[in-house]
Order: structure tokens, then sequence, then C-alpha cells
């Protein structure tokens, strides 16, 4: 396995608080989500980072490796060019589905709009390393993969969390990035010791570290990224840096944007936290063995995932990809909780995704919110009960306003009229379909909804 460079110390970059990143002290790198990324037009804040020598890397949310489909190769071919625009070292994504439903179970394409875990069986375990071999392949740089946070967990699983990620590193000599964060997510909502997650992980394949914040309610923790770092995470990264030196570790913050006195006494914590733990790091010969030790090649030894590298059985997807089906149906469509979930929680998941739909159409489509203003939040998660996003957070916009249209809202002459302007100006970003219904079908809305 190849070194990767030294990170350092690092924060999340977003629009909100670029011009207090750029004025931070001892920034070392930073890391901008990939899908708000135009490289053809950077922003100027990054540039400016980038010419004093800030390291910049793309943190992608909608490649779905951890999906019963292949990678898209265009999402890939996307997360390839803004690492060559960004000079970026490596690319991260992340082991979760976003996505189910079409091909391979019959279905109608669904969108989570969210993370969702993967479940830790064979089947999931080998789909998996085949997704992150051919991404590998299609990227110009080293792909390192996140642990995520979930609410619900699968029946049935067949690993732990530190079994299943020592096993991916050992087919695929994938990097990980680790989320000490989602490691407290996970200790609470899923009752999983972080220490043995850490015990059985590959710590030598760790590219670099996210450390963000939450919050707990009704016995579920909520990873927000939109409060401060509590004692608990920062305790689970002393633990991780005792076994071992991270190249590098990052702050993430999504919401709520605290003023950047407050970012920067985070760093700071984050900093002695790491200072205190390099006192305790362990030498090389006394790193934990993994859950396979004396069984398998070491993670990361050339040659280590050439002994599996043959493709996936049909079956094995087609399986993956049912269970993953049925479950974010139930999620986001309100058909039945699938045997063996925990419905109180799906129910929790369920209002989750919801909100967050609301709240990311809210930011890609703000005249929404400011033409409905305190109608729209309860308007749209009346929407999204009967309405799955099928599309992308852009499209769900068009549809939701196209709903709320056809429905005769709002009640308002003049908002509607500003509403319907607003829709047909932006209805069609991508060419319409050409078969006879479809084209009788926009014929009929673009009637309605001119009247």
């Amino acid at each position: 396995m190849t070194q990767l460079r030294r990170l350092g110390t690092g924060i999340g970059w977003r629009p909100e608080i670029a011009e207090a990143v750029e004025r931070m002290p001892g920034i070392d790198w930073v890391e901008a989500v990939a899908e708000n990324l135009c490289p053809g037009h950077l922003p100027e804040s990054l540039l400016r980072l980038r010419e004093r020598g800030v390291t910049v890397v793309p943190h992608g949310v909608s490649l779905g490796l951890g999906g019963a489909d292949r990678p898209e190769e265009s999402r890939l071919a996307a997360l390839a060019e803004r690492a060559e625009a960004l000079g970026s070292p490596l690319v991260t994504e992340h082991i979760a589905f976003v996505r189910a439903g079409g091909a391979l179970t019959a279905s109608p394409s669904l969108e989570a709009g969210h993370l969702l875990p993967v479940p830790r069986t064979r089947d999931a375990l080998d789909v998996l390393c085949e997704n992150v071999r051919i991404a590998q392949e299609a990227l110009p740089v080293p792909l390192a993969v996140e642990n995520i946070a979930a609410l619900i967990s699968w029946p049935g699983e067949e690993m732990t969390e530190g079994q299943f990620l020592y096993d991916l590193v050992d087919r695929t000599g994938v990097r990980l990035l680790i989320d000490v964060a989602n490691l407290h997510t996970n200790h609470v909502n899923r009752a999983e010791d972080p220490a043995k997650a850490l015990d059985e992980l590959p710590v030598e394949a760790i590219a670099y570290v996210h450390v963000a914040g939450g919050f707990e309610r009704d016995g579920v923790w909520h990873d927000s990224h939109a409060h401060p770092v509590p004692r608990q995470v920062l305790d689970i990264l002393a633990d991780l840096a005792s076994r071992v030196t991270p190249p590098g570790v990052l702050l993430e913050r999504d919401e709520n944007f605290p003023d950047p006195g407050e970012l920067e006494r985070e760093l700071g914590a984050i900093r002695v936290t790491l200072t205190k733990a390099r006192a305790r790091v362990m030498r090389p010969s006394e790193t934990p063995a993994g859950p396979h030790s004396g069984a398998a090649a070491a993670p990361g030894i050339p040659g280590a995932a050439g002994s599996h590298a043959a493709g996936v059985a049909v079956g094995a997807r087609q399986r993956l990809a049912l269970g993953q089906a049925a479950l974010l149906s139930a999620l986001v469509a309100g058909t039945p909780v699938p045997e063996g979930f925990d419905r109180g929680r799906l129910g929790v998941q369920a209002r989750a995704l919801a909100a967050k739909r609301a709240d990311v159409v809210a930011k890609v489509a703000v005249e929404l919110p400011e033409m409905l203003g305190d109608a729209y939040r309860p308007a749209f998660l009346a929407y999204a009960q009967g309405h799955p996003m099928s599309g992308g957070y852009r499209r769900d916009a068009l549809d939701f306003a196209e709903y709320m249209l056809l429905a005769g809202h709002p009640e308002d002459a003049e908002t509607r009229r500003r509403l319907r302007a607003w829709w047909l100006e932006r209805f069609g970003p991508t060419p319409p379909s050409q078969r006879p219904t479809a084209r009788l079908a926009r014929a009929t809305r673009r009637v309605l909804l001119r009247r």
C-alpha cells in the first residue's frame, strides 16, 4: 500500500464559512462536497486556498458504492474530473446505498437523498468489493471509503463493522476514512462498542479521520453535523490516535454554523486530543491484529486483492437489491416494514429522511420557501409522504411545485401565479421523452398549470 501524503488538521469547506476558513490559522487542508463543485467554475475561495498550498479533497455523497447496482460511469467520471481539477491526492466516498429499485428488482427506482447502511453480510461485502474495484479503476487517485452513521440495523447480519471493513480492505486495498462521530452514533443507536470496532480495524489503511457533532433525542443519536463535538467523540478520537497516527483529521460542520472563534476552539480541542494521544501510540509490533490475523494477507499488500478478483454472482446483486428496495420503499413510500426491522426506528428514519428532503430542497430552490413562507415545510412534508424522490433534489423541487399547483395551492392567487411562473421557467431541465404517452402527459400538465 503506497504511502499517502500527510494531510494534517483540516476543516470541511462550505460556502457559508468560506471566508472564515481562509482566515483560520493552522488549516492544512479542506474537504469539499464533490457534487457541489463545478470543475470549470471552482469557487474563488477554494482557488485561493490552493494557491496557498492548502490541499483540497473532494468528498462524494451520491455514488452509492454499497448499492446493488454497479457504480454509474457518469458519476465516476464526474468524481475523477473534480479530483483532477483540484489536484487532489485522493477522493473519498461512503460505504452506503443511496438508491434502490430499478432493473434488478423490476420496480420503480427510488432515491433516499441520504446515506443508508449496508447489511454486513457476505452478499453485500461481495457486491461492495466489486463496486470499489470498479471505482478504483476509474479514478485517477486513490479512493478512501467512509463508515457511516445509522439509525437502524439490518436483521441477520453476519459480521461486525470492524470485520466487514477489515475484509473490504483485505480484498480491495482501498483506504479508509474513519468517522469517529459515526462510531459514537452506532454505539448509541446499535449498541456497538467503538473500542471493539477499532480493535478489528486495519488502522494502517486509514487515510484520514472525520470528527463531528450531533445530539441525542429519546435515546436516538442524530449525526447532525450541526452541533458542537461532544466529549464522547473526542474520547474515541483519542483511542484511535493512541493506536496509530492518522495522516489527517478533519472537523465537519454542515449547518447551524457558529462564529469562527467557536470552530477554531473545536479545532484546538482536536489538536490537544491528538497531542495527548501521540504519547501513547503503540509501536508497529504492538498494533492489534485484525480479526483474521494469520488467516489472510495483510491489508494493502500488493496482490492481496487478486484472490477475490472474480465477478460477483448475479444472485448476490439481486438478493441485495431486493432487500434494499424493500427497506427504502418502506422508508419513503409507506410500504410495509420488511420482516426483522425495528418499526419504531424505521419511523424515526423515515421522518428524518423527509425532513432532510425539505431542508435540501429549500437550499437548492430557495425561491420555494421564499414564496410559500411558513407554509412551505408542512406542505412539503405532506407531499413527501406520498411522493418518493426518484430524480435528485432539483427534480424533487419541480415535482413539489407541480404537486402544489395541480392541487390548487397556494390559495393566494398572486403567490400561485409566481409559483406557476417559477415552475414553467424551470420545467424540463433534461431532454423530454418523445414517447406518445409521455408527450401527452407533459402537454396535459402544461395546460393545467397555465390555467
